[in-house]
């Protein structure tokens, strides 16, 4: 582990901040302990200052030491008992020594040091003491810190694979009934089911190119999801009708890949699938406040008999929704007088309504 002094530029300020507070501190003290020689407790002060806060920094190194090596807790302490008194000791003498150097002149020095001694070793001892209380309040940070980075990366890790699975779940259930259809068509029109392989071709393509959960931009998606609804006309010709309605200021908001195909799948199978009339799926796209609103409409027979899902297609949209925006985003359903409604509310981007305000500002311009 790095010092944590010297790896924190703020930690280094407050680190010489502190020690400037103790030097004048300490300085009041031996002025008031002895008397009146104002430039002595202040060279005093300066020079324990220095001196101790050199001792302080150096000091790390033996307590992570210590910390590492020593699993029981008697020899910790025991192990910090000793380098106190070595390090109190050890400045204090060195600071006599240093003081009779600098200040030689100075007649009443061995008067002052008998004096001050008591304040003196208290001093030392009691910021040593907070010292070690610092130093065990940095590496408490410090672990802390690294326990919520390793508890991100898992919880980015758990969410990826959850994601990555949701989305496995998606393209075996489209393949199965492709290729139920086209097992079909090879009897009934070989044409149509060639078309649908080269169809089909594409639109995996897509889905198997995206190997992770890289966002696509909506007109990406709706590319592809052409692709699908092109496979299944194939199929079902006049029966199934397309409409669209999009903003295109929303087709650059970008979504999950693969996100709307479940909602599409769900609208061919429980319309086209279970009814023999003519079944429209229409797509509206458009962009209200800081949303994009995407709705997929179909007619249904109310009277046929809906074969029972599992309904894991809307619950991997919504749970992909959940892992990916959070509450910012959300799918509502609603069956209703023979049509169904999927409706996602998409976080739009803050380029898509600036685009938008500027466009309807060049249209009232125009009026």
């Amino acid at each position: 582990m790095k010092h944590p002094v010297f790896g924190n530029r703020t930690r280094f300020f407050v680190w010489w901040l502190v020690w400037l507070f103790i030097g004048l501190g300490q300085a009041l003290l031996y002025y008031f302990a002895y008397g009146s020689i104002v430039n002595l407790t202040i060279v005093d002060a300066i020079l324990s200052l220095l001196l101790y806060s050199g001792i302080a920094l150096s000091l790390w190194y033996p307590f992570s030491f210590f910390n590492k090596t020593s699993e029981k807790l008697v020899n910790v302490i025991t192990n910090l008992i000793i380098t106190g008194a070595i390090s109190v000791a050890f400045w204090f003498f060195i600071t006599k020594l240093v003081l009779k150097l600098i200040m030689p002149e100075q007649v009443n020095l061995n008067e002052y040091w008998i004096a001050t001694t008591p304040y003196r070793i208290g001093t030392g001892v009691f910021i040593y003491c907070l010292l070690i209380l610092t130093y065990y309040l940095f590496v408490s940070l410090s672990n802390l810190s690294e326990k919520m980075a390793r508890e991100a990366r898992l919880e980015s890790l758990v969410k990826e694979t959850e994601l990555k699975m949701l989305r496995s779940q998606i393209n075996p259930h489209f393949l199965f009934n492709s290729l139920n259809s086209i097992s079909s068509l090879t009897i009934t029109d070989p044409d149509k089911a060639r078309l649908m392989v080269i169809k089909l071709s594409d639109f995996m393509r897509y889905a198997l190119s995206r190997k992770d959960e890289q966002p696509v931009t909506l007109q990406s998606e709706f590319d592809n999801i052409r692709l699908y609804l092109d496979i299944e006309r194939v199929r079902f010709g006049d029966r199934l009708s397309i409409e669209e309605t999009m903003d295109s200021l929303c087709m650059e908001v970008k979504i999950p890949v693969m996100i709307l195909q479940p909602l599409y799948e769900n609208a061919v199978k429980h319309g086209v699938y279970e009814s023999t009339g003519k079944v429209t799926i229409s797509t509206s796209v458009i962009s209200t406040n800081e949303y994009c609103e995407i709705t997929i409409t179909n007619n249904y027979d109310p009277e046929a008999i809906s074969a029972k899902g599992t309904g894991t297609g809307l619950s991997n949209v919504s749970r992909r929704l959940e892992l990916s925006y959070g509450n910012k985003a959300m799918l509502k359903t609603e069956k209703q007088n023979g049509i169904f409604t999927s409706k996602l509310f998409i976080p739009g981007t803050p380029q898509v309504n600036s685009q938008k305000d500027e466009k309807n500002k060049d249209s009232n311009n125009r009026r």
